[in-house]
């Protein structure tokens, strides 16, 4: 009956190192995962950037839509603007 409790104790034991083992490979896939979202969510961030660039050129360039781009500057004018008038508040 000893021995049996022991046994029992061993494999708990055993089971419990496994399942530890295996959580802490689980907990840095995850790190992984996140640092890869991370680094991708930064990379759509910068082709999105570039694309509004490429928009802008090709607007200006004469090759796209001059509504887009004199919307897009209008935008960055009243921004610019809003900048000013906070830096003179």
């Amino acid at each position: 009956m000893l021995e049996d409790l022991r046994q029992k104790i061993e494999q708990l034991i055993a089971l419990y190192e496994a399942e530890k083992a295996e959580n802490q490979k689980l907990r840095e896939e995850l790190h992984a995962c996140k640092e890869t979202g991370e680094s991708l969510r930064e990379q759509i961030m910068e082709l999105e950037s570039e694309i509004e660039t490429r928009k802008l050129t090709e607007a200006f360039t004469g090759g796209g839509d001059r509504a887009a781009a004199k919307e897009k500057v209008d935008t960055l004018i009243r921004e610019i603007g809003k900048c000013i008038s906070c830096l003179e508040d």
